[in-house]
């Protein structure tokens, strides 16, 4: 029996690993990671009073640059409220002023935008389409997966269920149900109609301002929370008066990093 032929029988008894490690390959994609973690967020979504709250998902708007894509928005008479989801696992480092946050998972750090940086654009565009008080716009991050905290947050970046108890918290009428209708209506009017063509415009424009931001020159940021790292000097023991990147919130943090 040659080669080929042991081949195609191996092939014809193990057939279904090939769509196994297919289907394996698509759950562990980041892409798979988005859709399911807003999945998720719009099953909680969706348990807000339906005479309170309208839900809009998967909003595509176009900007002056190109477009902005945003994952939920919920219009009531207390406010809109701008939902950015991230599904992730392990410890998270961040703080609302840094331009990137840090996931953690066991020794590997990976550096990614702050959500409520990007969620910034959606709430701005928001604010210029439909011509509404940036006081009523509210930024909301939801973290989905198993993730933890490591730093304090801001009230508005919470896990799963605690945005329900966040937007709860807004119960002062600031829109007539006349305005309410009329924002859902503008809203729907200006949002691109879903499809392939959209999506992958918007993919395209993303990949453009990531491309943009890498050529950039940024400070390193600590490993361990995520802040500034500066240029220190070693001041004793055998080691004085080597440098070293220590993290700018010291002694609060600790930590610290080979200089380049």
């Amino acid at each position: 029996m040659n080669l080929q032929n042991i081949f195609l029988q191996t092939l014809s008894q193990f057939w279904f690993i090939i769509p196994f490690l297919l289907f394996v390959g698509v759950i562990r994609s980041p892409w798979f990671k988005g859709v399911f973690g807003e999945f998720l967020v719009n099953k909680l979504l969706t348990s807000l009073p339906e005479t309170d709250y309208t839900l809009i998902k998967n909003v595509t708007l176009p900007t002056e640059d190109g477009t902005t894509q945003i994952d939920h928005i919920v219009i009531s008479k207390f406010g809109i409220f701008v939902i950015e989801t991230k599904n992730m696992k392990g410890w998270i480092f961040g703080a609302a002023h840094q331009k990137q946050w840090t996931q953690k998972i066991y020794r590997h750090s990976t550096k990614f935008q702050n959500p409520l940086h990007q969620n910034y654009k959606h709430i701005k565009t928001l604010e210029s389409v439909l011509d509404c008080n940036a006081e009523h716009i509210h930024s909301v991050i939801v973290f989905i997966g198993d993730s933890h905290f490591k730093t304090e947050m801001p009230n508005n970046v919470t896990y799963a269920r605690g945005c329900l108890g966040y937007i709860k918290e807004f119960n002062q009428v600031v829109f007539s149900d006349t305005e309410v209708e009329t924002l859902i209506t503008r809203l729907n009017e200006i949002k691109m109609k879903p499809s392939l063509v959209t999506d992958y415009k918007h993919r395209k424009h993303v990949k453009e301002l990531v491309a943009t931001k890498e050529t950039e020159v940024s400070n390193p940021t600590c490993p361990r929370c995520g802040s500034t790292m500066i240029v220190r000097e070693t001041k004793k023991g055998t080691n004085a008066g080597k440098k070293f990147l220590g993290c700018s919130e010291f002694p609060k943090c600790r930590g610290m990093s080979k200089l380049e």
